[in-house]
């Protein structure tokens, strides 16, 4: 879903530039289009990693009432 929500995000930011006459946001160069497909690559591959760990810390996290797992006893 975040992906077709980026994509029309994009779309629609190019559609409105060419449609103002205002220059695009993208870079003129093959070489700058490389680079942000490299770190938008970079950038969701280290979400996902991110997100696959298991949180180390998860018993330190307060409830609603902001007390830990360890001092509800």
């Amino acid at each position: 879903m975040k992906l077709l929500i980026g994509i029309a995000v994009g779309f629609g930011i190019g559609l409105a530039c060419r449609l103002l006459g205002i220059p695009s946001p993208a870079p003129p160069a093959v070489e700058g289009a490389l680079l942000v497909l490299a770190m938008t690559g970079g950038y969701l591959g280290a979400d996902r990693w991110l997100s696959r760990r298991a949180a180390t810390t998860r018993h330190l996290c307060g409830g609603p009432d902001g007390r830990t797992r360890e001092g509800r006893h």
